[in-house]
């Protein structure tokens, strides 16, 4: 007998989860909008990077118990640094709030780390570009620019 699911709505819970064998084909087949794929990595690619870097702290985004997304923390309390690394909410869940939601979840784990000062991001700019995104959450431009992407921080 297969469980039936009902479609995500903006009253699903959201939580991250921890990427398994049980899950990692569907989150890979998770993607963004055509207009979108120059600024975002495919999930298959940064579930690649995390398993081989000492600082990748990787969740799946779930609307109740449909994967729509994924999140990776670039996680260095040495530093300290903290870096919003990878971000993605697949195309058919996109305006639902489930980015919001997961930024928040982001962030509440941010915040039990040493010595947190802020989150930084970074995204290329242009047409598609998640930069109004997060700026809606309230992220700031600092000026800097990384391997030609802008970074942005969210003061913690």
């Amino acid at each position: 007998m297969t469980e039936s699911l009902e479609a995500p709505s903006r009253q699903s819970g959201v939580t991250l989860r921890e990427v398994d064998a049980g899950s990692v084909l569907a989150i890979c087949e998770l993607s963004v909008r055509e207009n979108q794929r120059k600024f975002v990595n495919s999930n298959a690619e940064s579930i690649a990077h995390a398993h081989f870097s000492e600082v990748a702290w990787f969740r799946a985004i779930y609307a109740d118990q449909t994967p729509v997304g994924f999140i990776m923390l670039a996680d260095r309390p040495k530093i300290p640094e903290y870096f919003l690394w990878r971000f993605m909410i697949d195309a058919r869940y996109q305006g639902m709030g489930f980015g919001r939601h997961a930024i928040a979840l982001l962030i509440e784990y941010v915040k039990t780390r040493p010595n947190v000062v802020e989150l930084l991001t970074s995204c290329l700019q242009g047409e598609g570009s998640p930069q109004g995104f997060y700026e809606s959450l309230g992220f700031e431009l600092t000026g800097k620019v990384d391997e030609g992407e802008a970074v942005l921080r969210l003061r913690i």
